[in-house]
């Protein structure tokens, strides 16, 4: 139990509780429950017995508060300031409510005229600077962050009784999360070896947010729009309802080379006599992600990442981008700032998708000829030939005499490939070993946003929206643990103004 003076202070109420359950189950009316019944009886009443041993714990601790010394020739009680307080102050109460219900905390306040009292029993048990105990804290966000506020506080509810409202879960995620940023710098990863490949990808999705925190030129957008119909949008209407989030990856990987041939069959089939060589694959992966930081701070975030594992620029460093003009200029003004050899390739899937696109106006969809020509082509751009490729799409469009949005479709590949030639050397990229997909990046983009803050219905605040991705992407790079280590120690050394630090002082 808790100690000889246990009942003195209140312990016994668990006794009595504990007496009672097993007294419930001694019950001959016991034997006619199903199992499942003595569970939710075990669980309700087991729950209270742990609930009042926490209580008579924390009066056991008030009591020995109480009865320590004080006055004349003890120790004095200096606050945070390195003022003193000299005078102590019985008998005041806080609630804290903890995984088992709510408890109340006594402790003595030490206090001196004009200035605030400081409650030493608070830093002693680091308690909360809110209502809600840190244990509560962590199972908010475990249950948060994997399913909607209300699904959270139904599962919370289930398992520690009617302690949590939504708002209430949504200000405590919104707390979790804000010691990331500083504990992502002051972690050190593991370094790579020279041989190894550094892979960065980027990419960039929307949230569906409330008025209030769209960008300036959204909300402007969203306000002015005039819809044609009233049930559903028109096509190509768009409500102007999101704000983009930019998600960055880095990863190490061993080199893999591998031929054209490995990644699309040839319009003739593989041949049988050869495997298809495997791709690199992806370790010590870390994903970052923000709604309300500008693209360029994500970016930045990657490249510290990435120079934390190779300090001395000595791996190769490969970057995939599914084409942003944008996000291509930031990547290398980032490069170029930290003076960093980059290269940066096209994701094949992009190049894919922009052929199969084209190879519609040219055959009709789900026909052989349209794998066919699709297949030719990609085939011809993972020789590193993807200017040949557009003009021989190019000329084919001219034989076919093709007009209006067929025509536009073929020119649109061609453009995607032309405008990014530098960026399709797959040739080099296969021979290296280097991956030339974004599949990673494109995970993360529906485990990080699409399975959480996708979700049907669900409209982000800012402050709420950033709190999840980036608790979502802590846990996936397996962090959730240190972090909240790290977050509990400085909730404990920087606690709220009325939680002022002390020291005693003869």
């Amino acid at each position: 139990m808790i100690g000889g003076d246990c009942d003195a202070v209140g312990a016994g109420s668990a006794v009595r509780a504990f007496d009672c359950l097993k007294g419930a189950l001694a019950d001959p009316q016991a034997t006619v429950l199903a199992h499942h019944e003595l569970e939710e009886m075990i669980g309700v009443q087991g729950r209270e017995v742990l609930r009042l041993l926490f209580q008579g714990y924390l009066d056991l601790r008030a009591h020995r508060e109480r009865e320590l010394p004080h006055g004349a020739g003890c120790a004095a009680v200096v606050g945070a300031d390195g003022l003193a307080r000299p005078y102590r102050e019985l008998g005041h109460h806080r609630e804290l409510v903890c995984v088992f219900g709510v408890v109340t905390v006594e402790r003595c306040a030490w206090r001196q005229k004009g200035l605030p009292s400081v409650h030493p029993a608070d830093a002693e048990l680091s308690l909360p600077a809110g209502r809600h105990s840190h244990g509560l804290r962590r199972l908010a966000v475990a249950e948060a962050i994997r399913g909607s506020y209300d699904q959270a506080v139904a599962a919370i509810g289930r398992q520690c009784g009617k302690v949590l409202a939504k708002l209430q879960a949504e200000s405590l995620v919104i707390g979790a999360a804000r010691d990331i940023d500083t504990f992502y710098r002051q972690r050190m990863p593991l370094p790579a070896t020279a041989d190894t490949l550094l892979v960065m990808q980027f990419d960039g999705k929307g949230i569906m947010m409330r008025p209030e925190a769209l960008r300036p030129a959204t909300l402007k957008a969203h306000q002015r729009a005039q819809r044609a119909m009233c049930t559903r949008l028109a096509p190509g209407e768009k409500p102007h309802r999101k704000r983009m989030a930019t998600l960055a990856c880095v990863f190490d990987a061993d080199p893999a080379p591998r031929r054209p041939h490995d990644i699309i069959a040839p319009p003739d089939g593989r041949s049988l006599q050869r495997a298809p060589w495997p791709g690199p694959r992806a370790s010590a992966k870390w994903l970052t992600a923000s709604v309300i930081n500008p693209p360029e701070h994500t970016i930045a975030a990657a490249f510290d990442e990435a120079e934390a594992r190779d300090p001395g620029h000595l791996c190769t460093w490969v970057v995939l981008v599914d084409g942003a003009g944008h996000q291509l200029e930031l990547i290398h003004t980032e490069a170029d700032r930290r003076q960093v050899d980059l290269h940066v390739l096209l994701d094949i899937v992009h190049v894919s998708e922009y052929s199969w696109t084209a190879a519609h106006a040219f055959h009709p969809p789900g026909t052989v000829e349209t794998e066919v020509w699709v297949a030719a082509h990609l085939i011809t751009i993972l020789h590193g030939q993807a200017a040949r490729a557009a003009a021989e799409m190019t000329a084919q469009a001219d034989r076919a005499h093709l007009r209006g949005a067929q025509r536009e479709a073929v020119d649109a590949c061609v453009g995607y490939l032309t405008g990014h030639l530098d960026q399709l050397d797959y040739d080099t990229a296969l021979a290296a070993g280097w991956p030339i997909a974004t599949g990673a990046i494109e995970g993360a983009c529906r485990h990080l946003i699409g399975d959480r803050l996708g979700i049907t219905g669900a409209r982000w605040g800012l402050a709420g929206a950033e709190a999840v991705l980036k608790l979502r992407a802590l846990t996936d790079n397996g962090g959730l643990d240190a972090y909240w280590r790290y977050h509990l120690r400085r909730e404990h050394l920087y606690p709220a103004p009325h939680q002022q630090t002390y020291d005693l002082t003869a």
